[in-house]
């Protein structure tokens, strides 16, 4: 008798054993499945409690509304006394459970790790794929800007890095429908 979990793989967002790459002229899409994540939610009576021990879990000042800090280690706002946090999936595949400790009872803490696919666009026009895509303007944001926009009926999260690198967090399981959009806005607009 075989053994099964030896059997199992892990797949990306679209199905995939590796995340997919996509490029066209000069830009490109990366499905990235390597982010760990979890919300955050200050509970009644204990923001500012909340907001301490979570700024004091990633190092630094947590992001008011439309803002995002870190890159690999961070969080973005997501509402009121509400944050999302992110991280390397190597080194954090438990961060909701982390979290639980940092903010001793003051935060509801949830895994969001296969609740989010993520794409990063990078490349000198993404602004010109962009408006093809969603209201944001993208031409306004110089980086550490996070929004919530729609995106082919879809909900998700517009982060900027930089205004020559994006990242789109959207419901995992529409998956493949947000990478067709990014992808036709890509050949579409470039």
């Amino acid at each position: 008798m075989s053994d099964i979990s030896s059997e199992m793989k892990p797949l990306t967002a679209l199905g995939r054993q590796e995340p997919r790459t996509d490029t066209h002229k000069d830009v490109t899409m990366r499905e990235m499945s390597d982010i760990a994540l979890a919300s955050c939610a200050a509970r009644l009576g204990q923001e500012d409690a909340a907001a301490k021990c979570l700024a004091s879990f990633i190092g630094g000042d947590l992001p008011g509304p439309g803002k995002m800090t870190g890159d690999t280690f961070g969080s973005f706002w997501t509402g009121p006394d509400q944050w999302m946090v992110m991280a390397q999936h190597d080194t954090h595949e438990d961060l909701a459970a982390q979290l639980v400790v940092a903010t001793k009872g003051t935060a509801s803490i949830t895994e969001q790790n296969d609740a989010w696919c993520c794409f990063e666009l990078t490349g000198p026009r993404l602004t010109s794929v962009f408006e093809l895509l969603c209201p944001v303007n993208l031409r306004a944001c110089s980086g550490g800007e996070a929004t919530r926009t729609s995106i082919d009926h879809l909900s998700c999260f517009l982060l900027v890095s930089s205004p020559d690198r994006v990242r789109v967090f959207g419901p995992r399981s529409s998956a493949g429908s947000l990478h067709h959009a990014l992808l036709t806005a890509m050949r579409a607009a470039l």
